[in-house]
């Protein structure tokens, strides 16, 4: 979904308020991903958080 919006990782960071190298972290499925951060970033992307689980 970053992809598809043309957003790098810092941009959805900042959006999200969190670290680029967590959302890469997550992204490369290296850190597993509190519920706190999944809304933070779902926010971020104005979409649910079952959209990004779908």
């Amino acid at each position: 979904m970053r992809k598809e919006r043309h957003l790098s990782q810092e941009q959805l960071a900042e959006r999200a308020g969190l670290h680029r190298t967590y959302i890469g972290m997550v992204e490369r499925a290296e850190k597993n991903i509190t519920l706190r951060s999944m809304e933070k970033i779902a926010n971020a992307l104005n979409v649910s958080i079952i959209s990004l689980i779908q």
